[in-house]
């Protein structure tokens, strides 16, 4: 039966949107040569059970038997490899649509770390997935998630990047739910003076969501998200309902201090109603900012300690800063000495200064603040 002639195969010309099967090629190959299947064993040097899986299209050509057939058939190897790969490829399955769904989120965003921090659930089809990332951000359709866009149409959000407005957004998501009075422009002005009275003690930063909820302010610590470098931000939900997010991205009474009144500033100038005010790298001396941020660096500095006696001191004691001479000052200021350190730093550029007064804070927050990082996560309606 291997001797019988074999029936003229169609023309075996491969193209990328039409591959042949490499069983056709080596068919047409055969008939030119006038072989049969017994012939063609008995030139590769093998059994005709060898060969008829080949031209059956049950077994696919190794690398090993392309290069057999190469030299059998005075051909290029890669012929046989490339019409095996575009064979496999054509009758290979689509891959589960979820896949791409995955790549475009996280090629913007840190999708990975989302579901890890629980923000979007794991295990989601590309619709489910596509509905929880139009649920987090709030729009309609994936289309309208802020840099997912397929088009170049600009929102509101298009100078945040993606990692800190995922952030931006998880902060939005809870302060949606707490339960907070209409916001009080007075109240929040007695509240920033009453955390004047409390800046020696850092035990005392537990009152600071109290606070801030008295006054109308919905208060969100979230962990930030890697690479954000985001400090904090301020928006509003409404024309009540201020926000103000921080991420302890520094842990320490200098910058929890520092960010908390930068962000209450733009709060009480109605700084962030039409779009959100997302502050980045807050340490970083930069000279082209807007007027909004200059102002909120300017009280956040003057809340954390008078700038005219900081610089006096300064000047006074400058190049060398004994510790005795700052705890002095720190005591006729009020304040804990990780501020007037965290201040000297930024002045003189000397960010070893004294750093074992920079003492961690977020241990005191944590048992009155809404905070979502760090192993906890703030369970909310998605």
């Amino acid at each position: 039966m291997d001797d019988q002639p074999l029936e003229t195969p169609p023309a075996a010309v491969a193209d990328s949107d039409n591959p042949v099967s490499p069983a056709d090629i080596i068919r047409s190959e055969m008939e030119k040569r006038g072989w049969s299947q017994s012939d063609l064993a008995y030139v590769l040097g093998v059994n005709s059970s060898a060969v008829n899986p080949i031209l059956s299209g049950k077994r696919g050509i190794s690398p090993d038997m392309a290069k057999a057939l190469a030299s059998a058939f005075d051909l290029p190897a890669e012929r046989f490899a490339r019409a095996q790969a575009e064979w496999e490829l054509r009758h290979a399955r689509d891959p589960d649509p979820t896949v791409t769904a995955r790549a475009r989120v996280q090629a913007k965003y840190p999708l990975r770390e989302m579901m890890r921090r629980g923000w979007i659930k794991e295990g989601a089809t590309s619709a489910e997935l596509e509905a929880q990332l139009c649920r987090f951000f709030n729009v309609a359709s994936i289309a309208d998630v802020p840099h997912l866009a397929h088009s170049a149409k600009r929102t509101e959000y298009s100078h945040i990047p993606p990692s800190q407005l995922a952030w931006l957004f998880r902060v939005r998501q809870i302060a949606r739910e707490m339960p907070t009075p209409p916001y009080s422009q007075t109240r929040l002005t007695a509240a920033v003076e009453r955390m004047k009275e409390i800046l020696a003690n850092p035990e005392d930063i537990r009152h600071v969501p109290r606070l801030l909820n008295e006054a109308g302010v919905r208060f969100v610590i979230v962990e930030g998200l890697p690479g954000s470098k985001i400090d904090g931000v301020c928006f509003w939900l409404n024309g009540s309902s201020p926000v103000i997010g921080m991420s302890l991205r520094f842990d320490r009474i200098d910058n929890f201090w520092f960010v908390l009144r930068h962000e209450c500033a733009h709060v009480l100038h109605g700084h962030g109603q039409i779009s959100a005010i997302v502050d980045a790298e807050l340490e970083q001396l930069t000279l082209d900012l807007s007027e909004e941020e200059r102002t909120a660096n300017g009280e956040a500095a003057e809340f954390c300690v008078p700038q005219e006696k900081i610089r006096s001191f300064y000047l006074r004691k400058k190049p060398l800063f004994a510790e005795r001479d700052v705890l002095a000052f720190s005591k006729i200021a009020r304040v804990h000495p990780g501020l007037v350190i965290g201040q000297l730093q930024k002045i003189a550029g000397r960010y070893d200064l004294l750093r074992r007064h920079l003492v961690m804070v977020r241990s005191h927050i944590a048992g009155s603040a809404l905070i979502d990082g760090w192993g906890d996560v703030v369970p909310v309606d998605r």
